[in-house]
Parts: structure tokens; sequence; C-alpha cells
């Protein structure tokens, strides 16, 4: 069986310390992040995780987690399955 994945995305205004809080937060909870992509535009950050999520992970929870890190880094964190991402980005 494969390992599932996931997309963390990470939008707001560029501030010290974003990746490393957000790739923190994930490692508390044993997701492994296996690709990262981030962008500045003017002061804007946005930042995109492919992460690989550990064996019966509670989504709710870890967004929960994650979410209440963004709060504290000032940026909005989410995270949705692989699938889900890539069926809502598809054209």
């Amino acid at each position: 069986c494969s390992a599932m994945h996931a997309i963390i995305t990470t939008t707001g205004q560029d501030r010290v310390g974003i990746i490393a809080g957000v790739a923190n937060a994930a490692a508390e909870r044993g997701v492994n992040i296996v690709d990262v992509s981030q962008t500045l535009m003017d002061d804007f950050f946005t930042m995109i995780m492919r992460v690989e999520l550990p064996d019966g992970v509670d989504m709710g929870e870890l967004q929960d987690h994650l979410a209440k890190a963004g709060d504290e880094l000032g940026v909005v964190v989410r995270i949705q399955s692989e699938d889900l991402f890539t069926a809502m980005n598809e054209i």
C-alpha cells in the first residue's frame, strides 16, 4: 500500500520564520515534507508543501494543529488530501 499524500498551502504577509514554523508543526504530527515550493510577491508569501502522512492520521486534528501554528505566525495554513487538491485544481 502506498503512503497517503496531502498538500499544505500557506499564504499571508511575509515574515521571518514561516517556513520553519509550518515545518515544525507538521513534524510534531509525524508529517514528512516531500517537496516544497515558495514564492514571494511584494510582501505576500505563498508556500505549497507536498507531504506524506503517517498511517491513521486524523486530518481534522492535523488541520486544526496547522491552522493554530499559522495563527501564531500570522498566516493561513490549510491541508487537503492530494487527490482532493488535484481534483479541485484541474481545468
